[in-house]
């Protein structure tokens, strides 16, 4: 028969060194992973935000009045207004901003004169004003360029906006929100007379 002997040694000070030391060591990894998951996810968020302020917030806005010309009694020939960047807004490539025009009857988008698309859509005149040279068609700081949008013409049934017609012209740059204007006709016209819009 055999006899139970009690095993009463215990751990050396070399072996509870090695078994505290691995548990340091699988802390330090451990926490490590978790700081740089923590570390990532803040990155990510940081970058959600900026991005998300830089699509809502619009980057153009308007300077002065907007001033339309009556191609007869009945009609609009083409609507002008100004735009600058709006405070603390980046630089906008003028190539890639799309108008678009529309009453309760007609709806029309029209791009920019120098826009890869202006053989498909109807475009628009831009030209900058002041002595800045704008040979890289960006709108930057300090700047303002005069937008001509053409109702009449090759797309002249595109819109037809006649005496007393709201319209809305919607200005979208290819980062940020659109900017948005509602104006209505005059009540009256003569031919080639220029009008303030309101």
């Amino acid at each position: 028969m055999s006899k139970l002997v009690k095993n009463e040694d215990a751990f050396t000070g070399l072996e509870a060194a090695i078994v505290l030391i691995a548990f340091i060591v699988v802390a330090a990894v451990f926490s490590y992973v978790v700081l740089g998951a923590g570390f990532f996810t803040t990155q990510k968020s940081q970058e959600v935000v900026h991005t998300g302020v830089a699509q809502t917030s619009s980057t153009l806005e308007l300077s002065g009045p907007v001033i339309a010309q009556a191609s007869s009694t009945t009609a609009l020939g083409e609507v002008s207004f100004y735009l600058q960047l709006a405070a603390g807004g980046s630089a906008v490539d003028m190539k890639k901003v799309t108008y678009t025009v529309a009453t309760e009857k007609y709806v029309s988008t029209f791009v920019d004169q120098d826009s890869d698309d202006s053989g498909t859509f109807p475009t628009v005149t831009r030209a900058f004003v002041g002595p800045q040279d704008n040979s890289d068609n960006l709108l930057d700081k300090h700047e303002m360029v005069m937008i001509t949008v053409p109702l009449t013409g090759e797309f002249a049934d595109a819109v037809r906006i006649q005496p007393n017609d709201r319209f809305n012209i919607d200005i979208k740059p290819d980062i940020g929100a659109a900017l948005g204007m509602t104006k209505t006709a005059p009540a009256a016209m003569t031919t080639d007379h220029n009008y303030e819009l309101y």
